[in-house]
């Protein structure tokens, strides 16, 4: 699964989210007492790939996978699993997906050492643990759990992808060694902090939506950024990105800003987005000349929002823009 099927757009005032999201067909996981479980059902025993999703199984049962001597992928997605078990034969496995299940922990992996995908969002899962063995891992996937802390991971160093969105954790930590990471998921926890994050100078994706920041700060090392998420927070000034050459993307929606400022280095930037501030201040608006690239920019629901000469002015300013909050400029 490509993280970017989780880059749910519009939920709520914010042009894009990434905190996953369960599917929309899926948002009511499957009940116990809503009848009888299910099992897995193989028919091609020489496929590589078996997917039972949403077929409300409630163990993984050695007998009914032991034919699949070729499995390299298994999705069972949305079911009633409360454990990771009988998977130890299948050492081919390069995918598991065990997303929207009843696991409580990460138990059952010792021996999937060619394992290079991890799903486990959307389950009771309160530790991050069980992972010694998966050195070949490079996509992650603990979003939705109740994990309080990031440890156990810093032998993971293969890593390109952790998701770690709707969780507990508090602080940015242990991650020093993911020096190929490429992308970063943290939003919905309860980080007041960016921090530690100075050997991640691969990271291209770092996205703290949604949790308690109040200062852009310690990004100078993550010098090939290319999109930044820091909505729904309490930031109030725009400060920090001095180094961050490359982004592309600039998400800052949801915050206290009063104005736009130090962001005219920023000479790639295309997407900005700025809603929901409150930015009052015109001649701010003025900075936006100096990034030629900029292709769609978000101001509505800020005070300037409220001029009835509002998109003409932006257009004034920013000539080459091409859309301006969800509208596209004629």
């Amino acid at each position: 699964m490509d993280v970017t099927d989780d880059a749910r757009a519009g939920d709520g005032d914010s042009p894009v989210n990434h905190v996953r999201l369960a599917d929309p067909a899926d948002q009511e996981a499957p009940a116990e007492d809503d009848g009888p479980l299910g099992e897995i059902v193989v028919v091609d025993i020489n496929s590589p790939e078996l997917d039972m999703n949403y077929q409300r199984i409630g163990a993984i049962k050695a007998e009914e996978l032991e034919r699949m001597v070729c499995l390299e992928r298994l999705f069972l997605r949305w079911n009633l699993i409360k454990k990771i078990e009988n998977l130890e034969t299948f050492t081919s496995l390069v995918e598991l997906e065990l997303y929207g299940n009843q696991l409580t922990e990460i138990v059952g992996l010792d021996t999937l050492v060619n394992l290079e995908i991890l799903d486990l969002s959307f389950n009771r899962i309160t530790e991050i643990k069980g992972l010694n063995n998966l050195n070949k891992l490079k996509k992650l996937f603990l979003s939705n759990n109740k994990i309080s802390k990031i440890e156990n991971i810093d032998h993971l160093t293969s890593l390109e992808v952790l998701e770690l969105g709707s969780n507990k954790i508090r602080t940015i930590e242990n991650l020093d060694t993911l020096v190929n990471l490429q992308q970063l998921y943290l939003g919905k926890n309860k980080i007041n902090q960016i921090k530690n994050l100075n050997t991640l100078k691969n990271l291209e994706i770092l996205s703290l939506q949604c949790t308690r920041l109040t200062v852009i700060e310690n990004l100078e090392e993550l010098t090939n950024l290319t999109d930044l998420y820091l909505s729904e927070n309490g930031i109030e000034t725009i400060q920090g990105l001095e180094e961050l050459k490359k982004l592309t993307t600039l998400d800052l929606a949801m915050n206290k800003l009063t104005k736009i400022e130090n962001i005219s280095h920023l000479v790639d930037l295309e997407e900005l987005w700025l809603n929901n501030n409150k930015i009052a201040d015109w001649n701010s608006i003025n900075c936006l000349a100096s990034n030629s690239k900029l292709v769609t920019v978000y101001l509505e629901k800020n005070p300037i929002f409220d001029d009835p000469n509002y998109r003409r002015k932006i257009k004034l300013i920013v000539p080459w823009i091409k859309q301006i909050d969800a509208t596209l400029v004629r």
